[in-house]
């Protein structure tokens, strides 16, 4: 999975890869020995993507989030396990193709996975209907939550959508009501829940899939109420303030972390998840077996009990007298 196209704050790094594909392209003709050059042109461009890397604004985070070349749900569950077996429909309306689940196992031990699922290209795209689910892929999420109740798997969700489906058919079979329902079972479900930003994490879309003992972002994606571009549309009638908003939001990873609104932070090579997504999905699968190991040994009651209790301290509040 290559790195390009590249963002438009890596301009420099841009500029240094073509100078290295020349090098590499003449040194590979065998007129001219470039080794010293490309080592230096490689050296460069790490040094580069440090600088750049280490100083990133909300907004150009919420654009890594959205790289074309970054790992979806199908991405990771495919490369975390070998024998997962996609589980379809809601047993209502339809099979909702923007959220996918089924069973798989992560070195021997069996996991129910969820996530909402974006497309490659524009064909695939519409198929996911852009990663944004349907009422129906909510309680398809809540029938595979059940499932692994019933039998006593654990849950690993991955959040990753612009937003639950806004059209006029979603609210009139109940969108509102299909993720509120599942903020509510999750809440009381009594096997262990992950649940891992990989991407986009916007408004009730993601949380309808988002209430886990332990939730997690990768390093480079956002989790909002609102996207920037919607947040700057509201308050300036533009998306010309969308940079001003990703700031005021604070959604990045780190903001969300000393919020104390997310669990913890799993690290992304350098220059984000379509850099490396093996060692990016390696990252994933590490935290997985940290998380599952120190669930897996509370008992029922106190694994609901603490779920609820730490998204019941979420958010500020103050008691007035009548």
């Amino acid at each position: 999975m290559s790195a390009q196209p590249f963002l438009d704050f890596e301009k420099p790094v841009q500029e240094l890869y073509e100078q290295l594909e020349k090098a590499k392209e003449t040194h590979e003709k065998g007129k001219i020995d470039m080794s010293d050059t490309i080592e230096s042109l490689e050296d460069k461009i790490f040094v580069a993507k440090k600088q750049i890397y280490s100083t990133l604004s909300g907004w150009q985070k919420v654009q890594i989030s959205r790289h074309p070349n970054r790992p979806y749900t199908l991405d990771y569950i495919e490369n975390l396990s070998k024998d997962f077996i996609e589980i379809h429909g809601d047993r209502n309306v339809k099979d909702d193709k923007a959220m996918v689940g089924g069973f798989g196992s992560i070195d021997g031990q069996t996991v129910m996975f969820i996530g909402q699922q974006k497309g490659r290209n524009t064909k695939d795209r519409q198929f996911r209907n852009f990663g944004m689910p349907n009422p129906e892929g909510y309680r398809k999420a809540l029938r595979l939550m059940k499932l692994a109740e019933k039998f006593g798997k654990p849950v690993v969700t991955f959040i990753d959508t612009p937003g639950a489906s806004p059209g006029l058919e979603a609210e009139e079979r109940g969108q509102g009501e299909a993720i509120a329902k599942n903020l509510m079972e999750m809440a009381v479900l009594k096997v262990p829940i992950i649940c891992i930003i990989i991407g986009e994490g916007a408004s009730g879309g993601a949380l309808g899939i988002g209430v886990g003992d332990k939730v997690m972002m990768m390093e480079y994606t956002w989790y909002s109420v609102i996207s920037p571009e919607s947040c700057s549309s509201i308050l300036w009638r533009s998306w010309d303030h969308k940079e001003k908003a990703a700031e005021a939001l604070k959604l990045t990873s780190s903001d969300m972390l000393q919020n104390k609104l997310i669990d913890g932070i799993i690290p992304e090579p350098l220059g984000g998840a379509h850099n490396n997504p093996i060692e990016a999905i390696d990252n994933v699968k590490k935290e997985i077996k940290k998380q599952l190991k120190i669930l897996k040994e509370l008992p029922v009651d106190q694994l609901i009990s603490e779920r609820i209790e730490k998204f019941s301290k979420m958010g500020v509040y103050e008691d007035l007298d009548a």
